[in-house]
């Protein structure tokens, strides 16, 4: 699937970025010689690189550009000034962003099933990762986390189909558009559209434009896939020129369960045991009425399996075979991820940040672990999350917590007092709903606060779209040792 007839020398500025590792080794895998540099590097994308026998150069050097690349991939991190980048600028060397290069060497010719949209890109894309391949469509993919079905975030893959999470976030310093610009999409899902990334959209209207773009990029002879659920979604799918395919639960989609959002079930030990899922019914065209039961709680899991159906059923992959392997999906890494119970304490991991997708996610932890005090630690830590602009959005995002230890904002520095999340002043929210909140000024107070007050029963969530110093982790540590 290479659009290169010779091997390249390709070098790769932040090699160890959460998207350029991953990358790296499916350029390596095409045959290119790659290298790259970044700072010390640590699993997993220390070990990632490893195996795929890329070692990087730790630092930033111009001499790391000798011998000469016939390319230079940029990190979106990197900034205008780095030596490297200036020394490629200063040579002429092409300069490529990770998506422009995505775009290049993997989705010329390859039917591109881009997941777009604030939240649910990730579990959609794994899904449709996991679907494509039980199905022996071989498709390549590159996903934003791990589907655990699959066990690793990328593959070439041999089929027409590449898989691919289409971030709306920027690609470079030379190109501030959103990734999902260059994914060609051949089919989009959009999940839903919602301001986010404040630093980068000053107004919700300017994302609102971008996923336009995005879906005005689909051919005439594509397809958009998008949930109908939400009148922004139904908004931007009004300047398609392919088809629209509307799902969701509501029973004015295209697709559906039947009975609307009244047919879908919870359920208990379904194909995860001790687990909570989602039993409903779709009907289809050609099928029938078809079963699937889905070992995920959640209204959102169960819409994000409707995208996935309806693109792997408009690809001739069987009902049947789809049905069967949305029922062993396993999930995502840090999505509702449970690392396990110690202690009689159960430690689940997520990645949920924006207000919308915290209180979707707290919602589906609280019926799958019913009856149980559910502590909630939150770091603030991308960009937005960190701002005032969602203060009032978070009171409700909560809700259906019953403790929430908040972590201080990450980027506090970037900004003025009168800008930030007022941490305090949540609390007192909170505290006012019957919540008990409580804020603090680092992080491994946050961890002693919840490992002191954690009792048998409880589930403690970490909540982050970063590492949060490797507190989930910590935390089921220390419970085992609690525990012996």
């Amino acid at each position: 699937m290479n659009d290169d007839k010779t091997s390249l020398n390709i070098h790769l500025i932040a090699i160890g970025g959460s998207g350029m590792a991953p990358f790296a080794c499916l350029l390596q895998g095409l045959g290119h010689s790659v290298r790259g540099s970044d700072g010390p590097l640590y699993p997993p994308m220390s070990t990632l690189l490893d195996g795929a026998g890329i070692e990087p150069m730790v630092g930033w050097d111009a001499a790391h550009l000798d011998p000469q690349p016939d390319l230079v991939v940029v990190g979106n991190a990197v900034h205008r000034d780095n030596p490297e980048a200036v020394e490629a600028e200063r040579r002429g060397l092409p300069l490529y962003s990770m998506p422009q290069a995505l775009g290049r060497f993997f989705l010329g010719r390859r039917r591109p099933l881009v997941a777009a949209g604030t939240h649910g890109k990730t579990t959609t894309s794994s899904i449709a990762a996991w679907v494509y391949t039980d199905a022996g469509a071989d498709p390549g993919f590159l996903v934003g986390g791990v589907p655990k079905n699959l066990g690793v975030s990328f593959r070439a893959g041999g089929g027409e189909r590449f898989v691919i999470e289409g971030d709306e976030y920027n690609c470079a310093y030379f190109d501030r558009g959103p990734k999902f610009l260059h994914y060609r999409p051949e089919t989009l899902i959009l999940t839903s559209v919602e301001h986010d990334h404040a630093d980068l959209y000053a107004t919700p209207e300017a994302l609102l434009d971008a996923y336009g773009r995005l879906v005005e990029l689909v051919a005439g002879d594509g397809r958009v896939i998008a949930c109908g659920d939400l009148p922004q979604v139904r908004q931007v799918a009004g300047r398609a020129r392919a088809p629209v395919t509307f799902y969701g639960l509501g029973e004015d989609n295209h697709l559906h369960p039947v009975g609307g959002a009244a047919g879908v079930e919870t359920v208990a030990e379904t194909a995860i045991p001790g687990r909570s899922g989602s039993r409903f019914e779709i009907d289809d065209p050609e099928a029938g009425r078809v079963e699937v039961v889905l070992p995920m709680a959640g209204a959102y899991n169960v819409t994000n399996a409707l995208a996935v159906w309806a693109a792997a059923r408009r690809d001739g992959l069987a009902a049947a075979d789809v049905a069967s392997a949305l029922g062993r999906f396993q999930g995502a890494a840090r999505r509702q991820d449970e690392l396990g119970t110690a202690a009689g304490v159960t430690v689940v991991d997520d990645f949920a940040h924006h207000p919308t997708a915290v209180e979707k996610t707290l919602a589906g932890l609280a019926g799958r672990y019913a009856g149980r005090r559910l502590t909630v630690l939150f770091e603030p830590r991308s960009i937005t999350a960190g701002r005032r602009f969602f203060q009032e959005r978070y009171i409700d995002a909560f809700a259906a917590a019953d403790r929430v230890l908040l972590a201080p904002v990450h980027y506090a520095g970037r900004w003025d007092a009168d800008e930030l999340l007022d941490t305090g002043r949540l609390c007192e929210d909170l505290g006012r709903r019957g919540i008990d909140a409580h804020h603090f000024a680092h992080n491994d107070e946050v961890f002693t606060a919840a490992l002191e007050s954690a009792e048998e029963g409880d589930v403690l969530v970490t909540m982050s779209s970063g590492s949060f110093d490797g507190m989930p982790r910590r935390l089921y540590d220390a419970l085992i040792e609690r525990a012996s």
